[in-house]
């Protein structure tokens, strides 16, 4: 790719009348790059939308309030947005100043389906500017595309003001929740704290909880969001051309980077079989199915450094503990100051050393991937013999 780029944009670079200099210095093709930023957040928010009500209609969430507002504030969420919340919200364990407090618990599901589609318009539209991309129309593409996000994030955070009031008694998951205990999966144990299986204990039937979407946070959080996933769509794809002399990031960065991100992936398709397992035996999967497009990424991205055996400090009160997965809720409930490992939650689940193991396998791919992709000049080194290489230098 770039030994391409260098012959074309060579006899530019000895005087300022050639072809290649004048693209690369000068023009900017500002109508191709405004439909595409409008293609891209058009696609993602419409893919945002569309798994947050998804999600919340299989909950059953708008049988409790209007679906149109709740999907805005979920949305504006998954883009690193905050909400906060109005109302007797007692029952999330919430008192006096805390009720307060703004709540900026990111659905993932949510926030990866958006990552995935503006990244999929950004890096297309760079592969069709040309063979090589010069900084300006870099910059002036990744602007573009940010500020025309933040600007329809803005009109989002402006539907979801409108107070949504949910009332627990109308949500009828009692008799879900009569019988106790929570969905048991093989190899993970209980998610019920992933699971919408407790929603009953959460929010009180004689509760009404409203919400409203902070606008400055929400347009805050949103730059921030979208310009992280385009950096990181930037240097995770290795079909996509960079500007001259940036050959050191697309053949030291972008393998690592695209390994990392293919293994995220990977781990979040095993989560979401593994709610698909769940939904199959349970007598509700079209809530399990619906927070699995919310949060299996939440979970999963939980686990992995703790298998790592990173250990989390934290503590936890209120009925807000019942959305931490199982046995997560029950040591961080009872008030240790140890911090959270990997060993201590094995104690009070064994099955939690699958944990481990998948987080050894995610690093061995991780670096067989690495060395796979990362292109080696001459020496007639293999993929087998960078793999060795890499894993015996680390990751």
């Amino acid at each position: 790719m770039f030994p391409a780029a260098q012959r074309i944009g060579g006899s530019a670079m000895g005087g300022a009348t050639g072809v290649g200099g004048a693209k690369d210095d000068a023009r900017v093709p500002w109508g191709d790059v405004l439909m595409s930023a409008v293609a891209a957040v058009s696609w993602a928010l419409i893919g945002m939308a569309g798994t947050a009500a998804l999600g919340l209609r299989l909950l059953e969430a708008d049988a409790a309030g209007s679906l149109g507002p709740m999907t805005a504030a979920v949305v504006a969420l998954a883009a690193g947005g905050s909400v906060t919340p109005s109302g007797d919200v007692s029952a999330f364990g919430l008192t006096s100043a805390e009720a307060d407090t703004a709540i900026e618990i990111t659905p993932l599901g949510v926030s990866l389906v958006g990552a995935v589609l503006l990244a999929y318009f950004f890096l297309r539209s760079l592969r069709a500017a040309g063979v090589v991309v010069s900084p300006a129309e870099l910059l002036a593409r990744v602007g573009a595309l940010v500020a025309l996000f933040v600007a329809m994030l803005g009109g989002l955070a402006w539907a979801g003001h409108d107070v949504i009031t949910i009332d627990g008694g109308a949500l009828g998951l009692d008799d879900v929740t009569g019988g106790g205990g929570g969905v048991e999966v093989p190899g993970l144990g209980d998610l019920g704290g992933l699971l919408p299986d407790r929603l009953g204990d959460l929010v009180d039937a004689r509760a009404s909880v409203g919400f409203t979407v902070d606008t400055v946070p929400t347009l805050l959080g949103g730059l921030c969001w979208s310009a992280g996933i385009l950096v990181i769509a930037l240097l995770a794809s290795r079909r996509t051309p960079l500007p001259r002399g940036w050959e050191a990031v697309h053949r030291v960065v972008r393998p690592a980077v695209s390994a990392v991100v293919t293994v995220l992936l990977v781990a979040v398709a095993a989560g979401l079989a593994a709610a698909v397992y769940a939904a199959i035996g349970d007598d509700h999967p079209r809530r399990i199915a619906g927070a699995a497009l919310l949060g299996a990424p939440n979970g999963v991205w939980l686990g992995i450094p703790i298998g790592l055996l990173v250990p989390w400090d934290g503590r936890a009160t209120g009925e807000l503990t019942r959305f931490l997965p199982d046995p997560l809720d029950d040591l961080l409930s009872v008030g240790s100051d140890q911090p959270v490992t990997l060993g201590r939650l094995a104690e009070l689940d064994g099955r939690v050393w699958l944990l481990g193991v998948a987080a050894a396998l995610m690093m061995l791919l991780a670096g067989v991937l690495t060395a796979a992709r990362t292109p080696v000049g001459g020496g007639g080194v293999g993929a087998v013999g960078r793999a060795a290489a890499t894993g015996s230098g680390g990751f």
